[in-house]
């Protein structure tokens, strides 16, 4: 058996009026993220933490932000089509551990479902997937609301 480990970052910016969605799920906030997609940040992180494993480049190699095919994307389908490029190669995922910095809204309420959801897109079991949240105590852009920040680290294995 062989084993990959993959880590991932992404950060966006928040503004009013725009749609939060941390993990695949919406969750109902004042401010959303800024992007060319759904701005899924937690989503983003995982698949650069997946791409990275295998030296694939990252999300904006494969998904990039100049393409109108990927404009206004739900991050699911780009999650679910790097699942596909693992596999493809012979790799499947062994567990993901993601967290997410924000100072608002808490997102305790939602880990459950983003956990179900993101579980079914890398199609692994739910115990095989973790999402925890954390402040930065009012510090920085992510403390000052600015910003949502996530990083995600990935095993892969290969029979």
């Amino acid at each position: 058996m062989e084993y990959r480990i993959g880590n991932g970052f992404d950060v966006h910016r928040l503004s009013e009026g725009l749609t939060l969605t941390l993990g695949g799920v919406r969750i109902p906030h004042r401010q959303g993220c800024v992007a060319h997609s759904d701005g899924d940040v937690l989503i983003h992180a995982l698949c650069d933490a997946l791409l990275g494993a295998l030296s694939l480049g990252d999300i904006g190699l494969h998904f990039p932000d100049t393409s109108d095919e990927f404009k206004g994307i739900d991050s699911r389908i780009l999650l679910r089509r790097t699942v596909a490029m693992i596999a493809e190669r012979g790799w499947s995922v062994v567990n993901a551990d993601c967290t997410l910095m924000l100072q608002k809204p808490k997102v305790a309420p939602y880990v459950q479902q983003m956990r179900e959801t993101l579980s079914s897109d890398m199609q692994i079991t739910q115990d095989r997937v973790s999402v925890k949240a954390t402040t930065t105590e009012h510090l920085g852009f992510t403390g000052r609301e600015e910003g949502v920040a996530a990083s995600a680290t990935v095993l892969l294995s290969k029979d």
